[in-house]
């Protein structure tokens, strides 16, 4: 019975959560994520002053000192709040913060309006904003790729991974998988800087993200090509760099009946990155068939763990 309570008390925060993510988006000001990524910059100068430790120790370091005393602070605010309304609605509150659906289509979206119009440099400019990699020589094709690339993967990072582990954790859960994730964006490069400080970072995401990079490669199967999305999972995955990555965008490309990868400059350095899906190469008009397969591919997992509840399970 306790169980059961637990699980529609955090089907309603999630349902709450995501419509106001739809809703409202991220806050454009003072975004918690922007202010912990300074706190995480701070974090870094400061271990990677310790010399008594090797590098990968000191990421290690700086990894605890960043993430955990905000999940220990989430958890024990919501336990110590004595009001069901209060602790309902901070929960709400922060699986919201934790949340990046509606940020990630309004990024994608205004990649496609230039596009989609022939103004390759307000493109660029825009698609630079959600990639690492150098957007300043791309062409139509592979800024359309990027695009898509960025909703897909990004559909677990910043969506149905957010959901995994607040079923999970509770809304601690939801902190814990977005600031690892957030540090993975920031430390998890294999550049000379950061291949062994970033090294805990990169893991762990990878660790956190397994699971939930699953269930949402499963969901874009499930609407679309489902039978090419998971022979493409299946088959290309494993030469994609990212374990968790790789899965999502494979199913994906698949699902819509298309191809990613290709080549693509990061950090200067020209890489030419596997083949993903099927069929020719992304086009502007598939950035919004990626926005749609992530929307419906959130409300699946919504149903689910009403689902759950419902069945008593």
């Amino acid at each position: 019975m306790l169980l059961e309570q637990e699980i529609i008390y955090l089907a309603w925060v999630l349902s709450v959560a995501v419509m106001l993510d739809k809703w409202l988006g991220e806050p454009s000001r003072f975004h918690p994520l922007i202010g912990f990524g300074k706190y995480a910059q701070w974090v870094e100068s400061h271990c990677r002053r310790i010399v008594l430790i090797d590098t990968r120790l000191q990421g290690g370091l700086a990894w605890l000192a960043s993430v955990m005393p905000f999940v220990l602070v989430s958890y024990g605010f919501s336990a110590w709040l004595d009001s069901f309304w209060a602790r309902f609605l901070f929960d709400i509150c922060l699986v919201y913060l934790c949340l990046g659906g509606k940020s990630l289509v309004q990024h994608a979206m205004a990649i496609y309006a230039p596009l989609s119009r022939g103004d390759l440099d307000e493109a660029r400019h825009s698609v630079q904003m959600i990639v690492s990699r150098n957007a300043s020589e791309m062409d139509e094709e592979q800024i359309s790729i990027a695009a898509v690339e960025s909703v897909l993967e990004n559909g677990n990072d910043a969506v149905i991974g957010v959901l995994f582990w607040t079923l999970v954790l509770g809304a601690p859960g939801a902190v814990l998988f977005r600031l690892a994730n957030t540090l993975d964006a920031m430390w998890g490069y294999k550049t000379e800087k950061y291949i062994d400080f970033g090294f805990i970072a990169a893991k762990t995401d990878d660790l956190l993200g397994y699971i939930s990079a699953r269930m949402t490669a499963f969901g874009y199967a499930l609407f679309g090509h489902t039978h090419q999305a998971l022979v493409c999972a299946e088959q290309q995955a494993s030469l994609c760099s990212s374990p968790n990555g790789g899965v999502v965008m494979c199913a994906g490309a698949g699902a819509l009946n298309i191809q990613l990868g290709g080549r693509v400059c990061y950090h200067g350095v020209w890489q030419q990155k596997p083949i993903m899906g099927l069929g020719d190469f992304a086009t502007a008009q598939d950035i919004p068939r990626a926005c749609q397969l992530l929307s419906k591919t959130t409300v699946l997992w919504l149903v689910v763990i009403w689902s759950l509840f419902l069945l008593g399970i």
